[in-house]
């Protein structure tokens, strides 16, 4: 279920808050070859089924950047911030990954609110995302992303 907010200033003291469970998503080849088509990455694990048969992880696995640029995806999924003219996406900080996610396989995104702080007009959020891989214990990544939502101004 998301959590909303119904304006950034009310992220403040919410630090610790867990988020999620997401739904899960499948991890199709599809979705595989289609990101290494637009990032040019076709290393042969992730693209190649037949030789991957062969491989350290017995099949293809999913690029780790796709991986983590799911965590988009689960975002929205896990929080819902209201209330602002605008947002960023300011980066990520401490990315890990820490199993690889085969295809065929289901993932999801669980979170925590870890910091929230005012900074040059805004309120920036620091929520860590793990992508968790069904029916193991380690989870595919790990990442801090760091958003900052710039409140509406009243024109009263």
């Amino acid at each position: 279920m998301t959590v909303i907010f119904e304006k950034p200033a009310d992220l403040t003291g919410k630090e610790g808050t867990k988020l999620g469970p997401t739904e899960w998503l499948a991890i199709e080849q599809d979705r595989v070859d289609g990101f290494a088509e637009v990032t040019g990455d076709h290393q042969w694990i992730h693209v190649d089924v037949e030789r991957a048969k062969a491989g350290p992880f017995g099949g293809t696995i999913a690029h780790g950047y796709l991986t983590m640029s799911l965590v988009n995806y689960f975002l929205p999924q896990l929080i819902e911030v209201r209330g602002f003219a605008h947002a960023v996406n300011v980066g990520a900080d401490r990315l890990r990954f820490l199993n690889p996610v085969k295809v065929g396989s289901r993932i999801r995104g669980v979170g925590e609110i870890v910091t929230v702080e005012e900074v040059k007009g805004g309120i920036q959020s620091v929520v860590r995302v793990t992508v968790e891989i069904e029916g193991q214990d380690k989870p595919a990544c790990v990442v801090d992303t760091i958003s900052r939502y710039f409140p509406e101004v009243s024109h009263a």
